[in-house]
């Protein structure tokens, strides 16, 4: 059992606020974490994937007002959209009768549905959280070598990470693409041939990292601009992909407008790539951009709540990789390197300077800690995680 640093944020919003919402993709692990809150606290647990769990919600108000006192936790929720008023007069009538918090944890993997639905009834009774696959801070702790290696090339998802072999893990991947494509995206509405939404898919995995282009993508996949953009939010609200946006800076430069793009597993982005092993991985062009792809999920993750994240970079191509806009009005910028020896290009010193940050890292494969000058340290993705992670506390 691999512990989730979430665990501990999961359980102080389970206090605070009557509902609390876990987003995440399928088989991310929220089904194991709200069991393990619901033990703690003798919780009923409901599936509405299961017709049985499903029957019980026929009489909804009835049965959930039978469960007082204890959590109930409802995975995949999006899928009773009309549970969420019953929820809202049940919240409501609890906390008329004066009892604590903590009384519903849902479950959901498309974030748009449900996002959507309980804004309008939960307002101001339900707060978010969103669950990632693993990262180095709960797999990894002391920055071991072999273990970030393998979290990079196999992603983060338990069962394709936990797998015993490197082909066990290509083929848990593969399955999960496929059932994404053909069975849950369907669910949720839109009607996109499975093949063309895995060859947008695919495409985004070739340019990871890159300015979004929908002009390219859409003479590509022979759609119209609109269609792609259609495509690409569906992607992103599923918690796939990731939209980064530019940082505007008040600087008098002409700078980039479009986001970059990246899809946010890298053990995915390797499987749409066909790349089944670290040494496939190691010699092809995507090395690079997937590893910046890792190292910004890890970042993000660990970065304290209400944290700002942007890329920096001029029309000339003087580029930041990652800012991080803190709690604090406090500015950090990043430049992530794959190798173990990198160089401080003069690209970066111009963009610290039109910048000013309050720090500046230089992240890279190796473990070591060290100064690189002017400002600018070298530094493990690992610590540098840790070293965000501890301004929550």
């Amino acid at each position: 059992m691999i512990t989730r640093l979430l665990q501990t944020r999961l359980e102080h919003r389970l206090r605070l606020f009557p509902a609390v919402a876990l987003l995440g993709p399928r088989q991310v692990g929220k089904t194991t974490l709200a069991h393990a809150c619901a033990t703690a606290r003798t919780g009923v647990y409901l599936d509405l994937e299961n017709s049985a769990d499903l029957e019980k919600l026929a009489d909804a108000p009835g049965y959930l007002g039978a469960q007082a006192g204890r959590l109930t936790v409802i995975d995949e929720v999006q899928r009773a959209p009309g549970l969420f008023q019953v929820l809202r007069g049940l919240i409501d009538e609890r906390i008329r009768a004066g009892e604590p918090a903590g009384h519903f944890l849902l479950l959901g993997s498309a974030s748009i549905e449900l996002l959507r639905q309980s804004s309008e009834s939960l307002a101001g009774r339900i707060a978010y959280l969103e669950l990632g696959p693993f990262d180095p801070l709960e797999v990894a702790p002391l920055g071991q070598s072999p273990l970030l290696s393998r979290l990079w090339s196999r992603g983060g998802f338990p069962r394709s990470f936990l797998a015993e072999t490197d082909v066990d893990s290509v083929t848990w991947r593969e399955s999960f693409i496929r059932t994404y494509l053909e069975r849950d995206i369907p669910q949720l509405g839109p009607r996109i041939p499975a093949e063309t939404l895995r060859r947008f898919w695919t495409m985004l995995a070739h340019a990871q990292g890159g300015l979004h282009n929908a002009a390219d993508l859409a003479r590509a996949l022979a759609v119209d601009g609109k269609t792609v953009a259609r495509y690409l939010d569906l992607m992103v609200d599923l918690l796939l992909v990731r939209r980064l946006p530019p940082y505007f800076a008040n600087v008098r430069k002409r700078l980039v407008k479009s986001p970059k793009v990246y899809v946010r597993d890298s053990g995915l982005v390797h499987t749409l790539l066909r790349l089944d092993d670290l040494d496939d991985v190691l010699g092809h062009p995507v090395a690079g951009t997937s590893w910046e792809g890792f190292v910004i999920e890890t970042l993000l993750r660990a970065a304290p709540e209400r944290t700002q994240a942007s890329f920096y970079r001029t029309a000339t191509g003087v580029e930041l990789d990652l800012i991080l806009e803190l709690p604090g009005n406090q500015l950090w910028a990043i430049e992530i390197k794959r190798g173990l020896a990198p160089k401080v290009e003069p690209g970066l010193r111009i963009a610290l300077e039109d910048l000013c940050p309050r720090r500046a890292f230089l992240v890279y494969a190796g473990d070591e800690r060290y100064p690189k000058g002017d400002g600018i340290e070298a530094i493990g993705v690992t610590d540098l995680a840790q070293e965000l992670a501890a301004l929550e506390g």
